[in-house]
């Protein structure tokens, strides 16, 4: 499903970048947001077909994000997947009881994360 959009939630400039340019390499479109809230209102106005959203942000972090769009009808069924440096099986647990959709630490494999989104993308359309 390489046309479709992904909308990077990351107040990391080279964080989001590096995960443009990996998923714009594969066909897919990228939208990006610096911050939570900026997230939220992207994603409820681009309606994208996944979020990879990192937790540690100003403004709203990840949790509150994954939170606020998955209460949202308009937004609840777009996978969501949370990329963080919080790698504590509390944080995963946290990040999963949210409704998160996947949840991948930092630092990681660039190729395993597109076959994730991948994954996240196949169960949407089926």
């Amino acid at each position: 499903m390489a046309d479709a959009t992904v909308l990077v939630v990351d107040d990391d400039p080279v964080i989001q970048k590096l995960l443009q340019v990996n998923f714009e390499m594969e066909g897919y479109t990228v939208l990006t947001a610096g911050d939570g809230l900026e997230g939220v209102e992207r994603a409820r106005a681009d309606n994208p077909d996944i979020i990879i959203c990192d937790i540690m942000m100003p403004r709203m972090d990840g949790l509150e994000v994954t939170k606020t769009l998955k209460g949202d009808p308009a937004t609840a069924s777009i996978p969501i997947l949370l990329l963080s440096a919080k790698a504590q099986q509390a944080d995963v647990a946290a990040g999963q009881a949210t409704g998160a959709d996947d949840y991948v630490t930092k630092p990681f494999d660039p190729l395993d994360l597109l076959q994730r989104v991948a994954g996240l993308l196949e169960r949407k359309t089926t």
